[in-house]
């Protein structure tokens, strides 16, 4: 072999073990492996070589790693270097190693480090291992809340959409309906407006048959058609009674209202055994009244005018 020293510059890993800690609430713990991943380069062998010999690692990375640890320590609690910041120790030793062999032996490059969770006292170990099982426990409880609140979330949104379903179709129902009842409205409305222009037209139409009927009538319905009608209704009786106890009964004869009821009379008709009736007027005086001569002209008078017009009475004195 050639005289001189062996020295590897491929990837190596250096060992770091059992190195003792303590932190800012002066626990004293120790962590059992840290190893550190490094390679030296070529170039700058001959240096480091000299400045530091051969076992460049310890007095470059053993010692470092003490101290950089210690340091960190000094400055956390137990919780931290245990729990909280654990897995940050690496990566910080990592820059710290980096940094001071950049300046003191450059060409020595840090390519990992790897630190082993660290050595507690039992009594400790015992209450964070509580802790963790707690707090495992919280996490259970937690996932499971989750998990109910995202069932109730599931059933709350399934619920609102049913709910919106139902709204929806409800509109859409709503709407339906409105629809049929404006159709409905509108039905109405037409059929109102032609029974209006029905009913106008029949009440047009008998308006004006009823203006030509009374044109017609006032034509026709002269005084003496209306005298002679006059006759003939009094000539359909087949009794016709004249008195006080009938104050309404007129007769009117050549333009003039006589009542018959100035005496008491007692007209009785009675039929014989001819087609013709017979009127037998009797006159009857009540106490010492008797028949006024004018109203017995005027029965006469009346009397032969239907038994002359209309051929239904024949007149007989008794």
């Amino acid at each position: 072999a050639a005289p001189g020293y062996q020295v590897k510059t491929t990837l190596q890993t250096d060992e770091v073990k059992n190195v003792p800690c303590g932190t800012s609430g002066g626990v004293m713990i120790y962590f059992d492996r840290i190893e550190v991943v490094n390679f030296l380069i070529q170039s700058a062998v001959y240096d480091i070589v000299k400045n530091y010999t051969a076992d460049y690692d310890k007095a470059l990375i053993f010692n470092k790693i003490h101290h950089e640890l210690n340091q960190f320590c000094s400055v956390h609690t137990l919780q931290e270097v245990y729990i909280e910041l654990f897995d940050q120790i690496d990566e910080n030793l990592k820059l710290a190693l980096q940094q001071d062999l950049t300046t003191m032996a450059p060409g020595l490059i840090i390519q990992a480090v790897r630190v082993t969770k660290p050595n507690i006292p039992e009594t400790i170990r015992r209450n964070y291992e509580l802790m963790e099982s707690e707090k495992t426990k919280l996490l259970i409880a937690a996932q499971k809340q989750k998990v109910v609140e995202k069932e109730a979330e599931t059933e709350r949104k399934k619920a609102l959409i049913e709910a919106e379903k139902i709204a929806q179709v409800a509109e859409i129902t709503y709407g339906q309906k409105v629809m049929e009842k404006e159709t409905e409205k509108r039905i109405s409305e037409i059929e109102d407006a032609a029974f209006l222009a029905r009913e106008k037209a029949r009440a047009d139409a008998e308006c004006y048959t009823a203006m030509k009927v009374a044109e017609a009538n006032k034509l026709k319905l002269t005084p003496e058609y209306l005298q002679l009608m006059k006759y003939k209704a009094i000539a359909a009786n087949s009794k016709i009674y004249f008195g006080k106890d009938i104050p309404n009964m007129f007769m009117d004869y050549a333009g003039s209202q006589t009542k018959f009821a100035e005496g008491l009379l007692r007209p009785r008709a009675q039929r014989i055994r001819s087609s013709a009736e017979i009127l037998r007027v009797t006159y009857l005086p009540w106490g010492d009244l008797s028949l006024r001569p004018s109203v017995a002209q005027v029965v006469a008078q009346t009397l032969h005018f239907l038994h002359l017009n209309t051929g239904l009475f024949s007149i007989c004195h008794i």
